[in-house]
């Protein structure tokens, strides 16, 4: 895999909650010197970000009940709705978690829907002539192996594009507050890639911070690479 090719996997990402307009200008300024596949931003930059990468092949991804997927169906279909009409190529949603260590998977599928739903609605406007991706973002951190088989079932299920491991925001802890890993995982890529099959999205994120992070990531299945480090990971790429 060349740099161009794995530049074209990566999602730039800045979604810090101290991000300033120049953060925004710099990530969209690298991107397009880089070729990335997106910037992720935060719903508040998406209509920047859309207007300095205009006329560019990157994509402006942005995210949906994040970080915490807490809000109910119709906050995250508005929140999508917004954030199209601010010029997002892609949406994020994070799951309601929650539901998810309950075992309500059909909620956990409503909720995928809700964003889903938003996006196909928004295809079919008249002005509108783009395919808007949908990333269903697991926090595989909080979940058991099979709770994770069964939320990428209903995530294909729902009509999304993608599965993602994570935010890269959760704190997970174990017995005695002792802080545990958050990120992705190669076991978790490895298991979402064969629930999913060959032709569905698999997005890593979260804690990739160097271009062999990167590589275990796409030799596990990964078709898209979340990170801010994607000028290092490139710069590095053999």
């Amino acid at each position: 895999m060349t740099k161009n090719e794995i530049a074209g996997m990566i999602d730039h990402t800045q979604l810090a909650p101290t991000a300033r307009k120049s953060d925004i200008e710099k990530l969209c300024e690298e991107a397009k010197k880089y070729q990335f596949a997106s910037v992720c931003v935060n719903p508040s930059y998406v209509h920047l970000a859309s207007e300095l990468l205009e006329g560019t092949s990157v994509k402006v991804c942005t995210v949906i009940g994040f970080p915490l997927g807490a809000s109910g169906y119709g906050a995250k279909s508005a929140e999508s709705f917004i954030a199209l009409d601010d010029g997002a190529d892609e949406l994020d949603m994070v799951i309601n978690i929650g539901e998810a260590k309950d075992h309500n998977f059909d909620a956990v599928e409503e909720d995928i829907k809700s964003v889903v739903m938003a996006a196909r609605q928004y295809e079919q406007e008249d002005e509108v002539n783009k395919k808007i991706i949908v990333k269903v973002i697991l926090e595989t951190c909080f979940l058991t192996d099979d709770e994770i088989v069964e939320c990428c079932k209903r995530s294909v299920k729902a009509g999304a594009d993608f599965v993602k491991t994570s935010t890269g925001f959760a704190n997970p802890k174990d017995a005695e507050g002792k802080p545990l890993p958050n990120g992705a995982t190669v076991h978790a890529v490895e298991l979402m890639r064969k629930t999913v099959g060959p032709d569905f999205g698999v997005k890593a994120s979260g804690g990739i911070r160097s271009a062999e992070d990167a590589q275990a990531m796409v030799n596990a299945g990964a078709s898209r690479i979340g990170c801010s480090a994607g000028v290092k990971i490139v710069e590095n790429w053999k």
